[in-house]
């Protein structure tokens, strides 16, 4: 088992890969959305690594099948699941709470006419949102809370969801598995001793849209009910 040396260990998922295996991550994927306070786990460089490790994964949790395909596609099976369930307990949090929030008075952090913003996003790009979110750290885990606030057609989420989730797993697990095998096989790099590099790439490729829409899109996405507001 895999000892805790640092608050480091925490964002490095080989960490929880060699603590736990295969059912901490799929507690991991399930917690960050379905239980609200996951944003600050890792995800997408967790199932990137857990596909340079599909095979080990697998066999020391139920022993191999001997196909590596096999092994793998179990796994991001796996993960797709706890991550439709996680988005479905998230979103079903979101219709509890929706009402209460929308009696709520405005303060500093709490303004109604987010909610109101939030409902326009998911009548004009609900699928869109909900399946995107998934590839985009600390969005992801509001996303299925927002959609069940605004009161998205639980259908529609659903089926997005379950896009979304099947996408996200199986793109970044079979990405780390088949891209670990040819950087070995081209250009004799091994991928494993080259996770922290690896990590700072995958959370600088998520985040930037992020960062970025928060810098140059909150004026033009806020101002409209601002004005409405203040009619």
């Amino acid at each position: 088992m895999e000892d805790f040396n640092s608050w480091k260990d925490l964002l490095n998922p080989e960490f929880y890969i060699k603590l736990g295996g295969f059912w901490l991550i799929l507690f991991i994927i399930f917690a960050e959305t379905g239980l609200f306070v996951g944003f600050f786990l890792p995800g997408d460089s967790l199932l990137f690594v857990s596909g340079i490790y599909a095979v080990d994964i697998m066999r020391e949790t139920f022993g191999s099948t001997g196909s590596e395909l096999l092994d793998t596609t179990i796994l991001a099976s796996s993960v797709s699941l706890a991550a439709i369930i996680g988005n479905e307990v998230g979103y079903y949090f979101g219709v509890k709470t929706g009402p209460t929030l929308y009696k709520r008075q405005d303060t500093m952090l709490f303004k109604k006419k987010y909610l109101y913003q939030a409902h326009d996003f998911f009548e004009k790009h609900g699928a869109l949102a909900v399946i995107m979110a998934r590839f985009l750290p600390v969005v992801r885990t509001f996303t299925p809370i927002v959609a069940g606030i605004v009161k998205m057609d639980k259908k529609e989420f659903l089926r997005d969801n379950i896009i979304g989730a099947i996408l996200w797993s199986f793109l970044l697990i079979f990405a780390g598995h088949y891209l670990d095998k040819l950087f070995i096989q081209q250009f004799g790099i091994d991928l494993k001793k080259k996770l922290e590099l690896i990590i700072i790439v995958i959370v600088l490729v998520t985040t930037l849209p992020v960062i970025f829409k928060f810098l140059f899109g909150k004026k033009n996405d806020f101002s409209k009910y601002e004005n409405h507001d203040s009619e």
